[in-house]
């Protein structure tokens, strides 16, 4: 008993210093929650970083200038370099393409053996690296393609300008490389 008055006489005290004040009480609305940090290996539109895509297969490499200033190997899992032997666009949904893109760096070694820099290797990464995701109906709005790109594992860069730079192959699927073709006549593939 004595617990509950003392209880109902410090909830009066309260009361009565409100009463004697001349401002409203204010109530202080709840801390809005925090954005949840990007979760890593996981772009907002849902791509993520495949596990083991470092072993899918070349697709082609390339050599970026301007701004970007690199080179890439592009890579594909198993639907993609099926379909793209073939030829057979548009891609299937589940193709996924990775783009991983390094310093465009003199190789020492052929310069002394050539007397100039003739060779170029794949010096520090750069850019990034970059995933397209086909599904058609989850990316209906971008071609049927979802982008991302990642930087230490963190999503970063611009999808929707993804998109609107890969438009200009939207006759091959919105997808700028094709598959390059080793000639052995056969022999070894």
């Amino acid at each position: 008993m004595t617990r509950v008055m003392t209880k109902w006489i410090a909830a009066m005290a309260v009361l009565a210093a409100m009463a004697g004040t001349s401002a409203p009480m204010a109530y202080a609305a709840p801390p809005a929650p925090a954005a949840p940090a990007p979760a890593e290996g996981v772009a907002p539109n849902g791509v993520t970083i495949p596990p083991g895509f470092r072993d899918w297969k070349l697709v082609t490499v390339a050599r970026e200038e301007g701004k970007n200033d690199d080179i890439r190997a592009i890579l594909g899992n198993d639907v993609a370099i099926r379909a793209m032997q073939l030829g057979k666009y548009p891609l299937p949904d589940g193709t996924v393409l990775a783009r991983l893109a390094w310093s465009y760096s003199p190789l020492e070694e052929s310069a002394a053996a050539f007397g100039k820099a003739q060779s170029h290797v794949a010096g520090h990464e750069k850019n990034g690296v970059q995933f397209m995701v086909k599904d058609s109906v989850k990316y209906a709005s971008t071609g049927g393609w979802g982008y991302a790109e990642f930087d230490s594992g963190k999503p970063a860069g611009n999808p929707q300008a993804c998109f609107a730079c890969h438009t200009v192959v939207k006759n091959r699927d919105y997808v700028f490389n094709r598959f390059a073709t080793v000639d052995t006549g056969g022999i070894g593939q």
